[in-house]
């Protein structure tokens, strides 16, 4: 015990991090930038050379910022799993999507697992950082490691840390966010807390909770709660619509309450890697316990249909401004899961612009981070962003409030524009349309 804490006090304890994406190169970085050697395993041999020449796969990762671990000998990416021999913490920082039955898919953290499993000895860490269901770790990684005759919290130990990073976030990051963790033991989680503590820039910034499923159960309710919000002002945005209120005057007079309400904004739905696909995991986990969860089901519905119901209201919208959508040009800005991100993963943005393109509309995009897509099975190239950008298209769709937007003007000149995300400023012009 006393030599784990002497060498993690001294950065002599090897770091590796399986995965080296959106979550595992950040948590890489920061271990190496605060003097631990660290090694990163991805499948994609590409990407792992692409990083040990200092290129950086990621927007929020500068290259600079990659180089200058990687020239002090701190940081190296593999795709072969030997690479792993040899360390004392490994970090599992993989995807886990759901499949088209909403059932969680672990295929990666079974293949993380089984590579683990390959390199463990006694006396290493194993912290799994993947989003899951509560029991994932003690039901799935616990056997998986195990099997190798090796006995967890005995022989090696184990926790579960959940990832709280937020692309595009430049103010909360890896060294600036809380952690949470749970060990399958108390001296698990108590050295879990102690890696995860060096990179916190304050003292104070990790909560060790009683178990792995106490803090994997965190980590849905914090995206539950964020998807329950968004489906609650989706709602609200379709009733308000019908009484003939303006929702974001609504939410804005809301908002200036400073106490128990928190502003959250319509949209076409929230996209990515997280907060529409955590709660299917809980609520699949939910049914082993014989337990419907009613009111996170009834949110994930109403979030998957504002697709629908945005293309509608553009259909009417579309109608009263004299022309139809079916045979329409138009122009989708936007195609990134959420602001200031290049990430397509789970864009509803994406998922407007397919059932603008199934009723018939002629559909092209522009996004300052994504240069093509494939739209409706269709490859596009975005259409570049400047003063003439709305030319000939008959609808502007605003679907992702990117910042960039806010220095076009005059689009309602020239396009009709329906605006499902607040992104640009057209009130009282009779050719805009707010949902």
């Amino acid at each position: 015990m006393v030599d784990f804490y002497g060498r993690l006090g001294r950065r002599e304890l090897v770091v590796g991090v399986v995965g080296l994406g959106y979550v595992g190169l950040p948590l890489a970085l920061a271990h190496a930038e605060v003097g631990f050697t660290v090694v990163g395993f991805d499948v994609d041999v590409e990407r792992c050379a692409d990083l040990n020449e200092g290129r950086s796969p990621i927007e929020d990762i500068a290259d600079t910022r990659l180089a200058k671990v990687v020239s002090a000998g701190r940081f190296r990416a593999a795709a072969d799993v030997a690479s792993l021999e040899g360390v004392d913490v490994v970090f599992i920082c993989v995807p886990t999507p759901a499949d088209r039955h909403q059932t969680p898919d672990l295929s990666y953290v079974h293949a993380a697992l089984t590579s683990v499993a390959e390199v463990l000895r006694s006396g290493v860490l194993v912290i799994l950082q993947s989003t899951t269901y509560p029991g994932t770790t003690t039901e799935v990684c616990r056997p998986a490691l195990e099997a190798t005759g090796l006995r967890a919290g005995i022989d090696f130990h184990l926790a579960f840390s959940p990832e709280r990073v937020d692309p595009g976030n430049a103010e909360w990051t890896v060294a600036t966010t809380p952690k949470v963790v749970g060990g399958v033991t108390e001296e698990c989680g108590r050295r879990a807390a102690a890696v995860l503590g060096t990179l916190m820039a304050s003292p104070g910034g990790v909560r060790q909770v009683s178990t792995p499923a106490a803090a994997e159960m965190a980590k849905l309710l914090e995206n539950t709660y964020r998807n329950v919000n968004i489906a609650l002002v989706n709602e609200l945005a379709q009733l308000c619509h019908r009484m003939g209120i303006d929702v974001w005057e609504v939410i804005d007079a809301a908002a200036t309450k400073p106490f128990g309400f928190e502003a959250f904004r319509p949209g076409v739905g929230p996209g990515g890697h997280c907060i529409p696909v955590d709660p299917q995991y809980l609520s699949w986990k939910a049914r082993e316990f014989d337990f419907r969860t009613e009111f996170i089901d009834l949110a994930a519905d109403t979030n998957q249909g504002m697709a629908d119901y945005v293309v509608g209201r553009m259909r009417a919208f579309a109608d009263r401004r004299g022309f139809a959508l079916a045979g329409a040009r138009v122009l989708c800005l936007g195609v990134a899961f959420k602001p200031g991100v290049s990430d397509t993963r789970n864009s509803r943005a994406i998922r407007v612009a397919e059932l603008l393109a199934q009723a018939g509309a002629h559909v092209e995009f522009a996004d300052p981070r994504v240069d093509e897509l494939d739209v409706a099975g269709e490859p596009r190239k975005a259409v570049p962003i400047g003063p003439s950008m709305a030319d000939g298209f008959d609808l502007v769709a605003v679907l992702v409030a990117h910042p960039e937007w806010s220095a076009l003007d005059g689009l309602c000149d020239v396009a009709s524009v329906f605006d499902a995300v607040g992104g640009i400023e057209g009130r009282g012009h009779p050719a805009y349309e707010r949902l």
